[in-house]
Parts: C-alpha cells; sequence; structure tokens
C-alpha cells in the first residue's frame, strides 16, 4: 500500500508539471515544429545513444573486475532492463539493474552489483560536473542570453566552479576511504554491534562497506583507473553528441554548438534526477526547455526539442529493455517485485546467502574429492 501511494503522488506530480510545461505553448506551432524535424539526424541520435548503452557495460566490467568476473552481454542486458525500469517508475527503478545482474550471472554478488552502481553514479556525476564546468570557460551564450540572463550567468559559472571543488574533494574522500578502509570498517563493526541496530541490517551494511573497498581497488591501479576515466568520458560524449544531433534536426535560425549542447546535457541531466515515472517526465521537458530558452530559442521550438531529446534518451532503452526482459528466464512478477526499492535489503540478503551457500557447497564437493571431512553450518 505506501508502494502504491508513493507511485501515485509521483505520478499525480509529473502530470502537474507537464502541465506547467505546456501551459503557456501554442502546440500547433509545436506540431509544426516537430513536423519538420530532420529524420536524419534524430536517427543519427538514437545509434549513438544505442553505443551509449554499450559503452556503460564496458565501464561497468572494468569496475566489476577487482572483484569478479563478469559476462558483458549480461551487463548490456542488465543496464537496458534497468534504465527501462527507470523509465516506469522513476529513479527508484535504479534498484532493478544491481538486482537483476546476479540473477542472469550467478559470479556476481548483488551487494557487489550495488556498489559498482554506485561507483558509476560517482564516476558520473564527476564527468558531468566536469564537463559542465569546462563547457563554462570556453561557452560563449547568445547575444540576448547575455542581456537577458547575465547575473544568472555569473550564478551558473559560481555554481560551476563550486560543483567542480566539491568532485576533488569527494575523490580526495574514496582515495581516503580506499587506503584506511580496513580500520574504518573494523570501526563501524564496533559501533553497529549494538542490540538497537538489526543484525540484518548490519550485515548488509558492513558488506556494502566490503565491496566498496574491493571495488575502489581500482583506485590503486592507474591503468585501471584510466579505462573508468576513457569509458566514462566516451559514455558522456555518446550523450552529448546526440544532444546536439536533435538540436541540429530542427534547423534553428542560429546555430548553437556542440559545447551549448554539452551546457543543455547538463540540464537535461539533472532534470532527469527528478523521481517521477515516465523518465522524469515533466522535470526533464521544463528544466530542458528552460536550459534551451536561456540557449535563445523560441520557448515552442524549445518545448518541441525537449520532447524529442526524452524520447531519442529513453526510447532505445524500452526497446531493448522489453526484449531482454520477454527473452529471459526472470518472471514478469520478479520484475515487478524488484522494482520496489523497498525489497533492497531482503534481495541483497538473500543474494548474498545463496552466493555463501553456493561456495560452501563447492569447497565441500572439493573436500570430499580430498577425502576431507566437509564443512558444516554453524
Amino acid at each position: 500500500m505506501r508502494k502504491s501511494i508513493k507511485f501515485i503522488l509521483l505520478f499525480l506530480f509529473a502530470v502537474f508539471i507537464l502541465w506547467f510545461f505546456g501551459r503557456n505553448l501554442n502546440w500547433q506551432e509545436v506540431s509544426e515544429s516537430l513536423r519538420k524535424a530532420n529524420a536524419f539526424y534524430i536517427t543519427l541520435a538514437v545509434l549513438v545513444i544505442c553505443f551509449g548503452y554499450l559503452l556503460r557495460a564496458f565501464r561497468w566490467k572494468v569496475l566489476l573486475e577487482p572483484i569478479t568476473e563478469t559476462s558483458l552481454k549480461e551487463l548490456f542486458a542488465t543496464t537496458t532492463v534497468g534504465f527501462a525500469a527507470v523509465f516506469f517508475v522513476g529513479r527508484a527503478g535504479e534498484i532493478v539493474r544491481p538486482m537483476w545482474l546476479p540473477m542472469r550471472d550467478k559470479r556476481v554478488r548483488p551487494s557487489s552489483a550495488l556498489v559498482t552502481l554506485g561507483l558509476e553514479r560517482i564516476f558520473d556525476l564527476a564527468a558531468l560536473i566536469c564537463f559542465f564546468s569546462v563547457t563554462l570557460l570556453f561557452f560563449d551564450p547568445p547575444e540576448a542570453s547575455k542581456r537577458d540572463y547575465a547575473v544568472q550567468y555569473e550564478y551558473i559559472k559560481l555554481l560551476g566552479n563550486l560543483m567542480l571543488a566539491g568532485v576533488f574533494v569527494g575523490f580526495i574522500g574514496l582515495f581516503v576511504y580506499q587506503k584506511y578502509s580496513a580500520p574504518i570498517i573494523a570501526w563501524f563493526e564496533r559501533i553497529t554491534d549494538r542490540k538497537l541496530v538489526p543484525r540484518r541490517i548490519r550485515r548488509v551494511f558492513l558488506s556494502l562497506l566490503q565491496q566498496l573497498a574491493a571495488s575502489l581497488q581500482i583506485l590503486k591501479s592507474a591503468s585501471e583507473l584510466f579505462r573508468v576515466i576513457f569509458w566514462t568520458i566516451s559514455l558522456w560524449f555518446s550523450i552529448a553528441l546526440p544532444t546536439w544531433f536533435v538540436i541540429l534536426a530542427f534547423n534553428l535560425p542560429f546555430h548553437i554548438s556542440l559545447a551549448g549542447a554539452m551546457f543543455l546535457m547538463f540540464w537535461a541531466a539533472m532534470g532527469s534526477l527528478i523521481p517521477t515515472p515516465g523518465g522524469a517526465a515533466g522535470a526533464f521537458h521544463e528544466i530542458t526547455k528552460r536550459g534551451l530558452m536561456f540557449l535563445g530559442v523560441e520557448e515552442n521550438d524549445a518545448a518541441a526539442i525537449s520532447i524529442v531529446m526524452h524520447l531519442v534518451y529513453f526510447a532505445p532503452a524500452l526497446i531493448f529493455g522489453f526484449y531482454y526482459l520477454f527473452h529471459g528466464d526472470i518472471s514478469i512478477a520478479k520484475f515487478r517485485s524488484l522494482l520496489s526499492s523497498e525489497h533492497a535489503v531482503e534481495e541483497i540478503e538473500e543474494g548474498e546467502q545463496k552466493t555463501e551457500n553456493g561456495k560452501r557447497k563447492t569447497e565441500n564437493e572439493e573436500r570430499r574429492i580430498e577425502g576431507v571431512a566437509p564443512q558444516t553450518e554453524h
């Protein structure tokens, strides 16, 4: 019941934002703008976005390498299914990826998938902020924007610099945790060894800390860190280019550079973080529209571009996601269960227990072969 109420409230919030987005638009002009869009550029944008999902799978594989071997095919399938879930239920669908992968690839523990997904988000946010901050160094907004948004633009530059400083501080914190993870985890073990702390929650929390420490081993290796950074930069270029292609598809009366598209990409990404169903429906459209208007685009054209951009970002994931969902061996009921973040702890615990039981069974088999008495559970 609580989950249903939460979804309904988010859905109503999305409806409200969509109403806010379209309340002053001339929908006849928006439709005309949509009809004139160049299909070649839009198709090109979709193809690059599809390639971006493959880049995500490559990066996820690198992040998991310090912990376990994985299948690139399963990583790609899980990535697209996860983004399809995000489209349907909002950011709560993020939990599907770390829960889905261990069911497809038994070598991966749920906590490993969850922690590396967190690392993904850290690198994504860092890359997005760096793209945004560096773009502001040489991005020259239109004269109309300089005149109408002069004060706002100064605040935006300040925001970019502050966020860039935050990225450096955050990575220093990760390096410190990686170096001193053992005493930090031991300290958490002591302070959580209380009757007030549920045993199950404590076990999962400590497991996540241990998996985070293991996954941060990439910070020790210059080559692995370089690979993660390379795939992350490539990934965000694979999002910046489609953003630019969608803008070019509308043949605006003035040119918006790739730097302008990167500037817009930041605002579109921030809009996509709003936890409403439909892939941040409403919030994505409104924030992207405002970003385009800052670049000098007329409001109706900006609305049309934001609508197409939302479809380009999410439609490929829906196609791939449905394919892998209906051609896999995981039931729809299980998928629906994973869509609820309330089940995260139970699923992680269940997955960890199954993994440990599987390891214990393998060790016992090896001991039997060697003529040694098998271990028993305590």
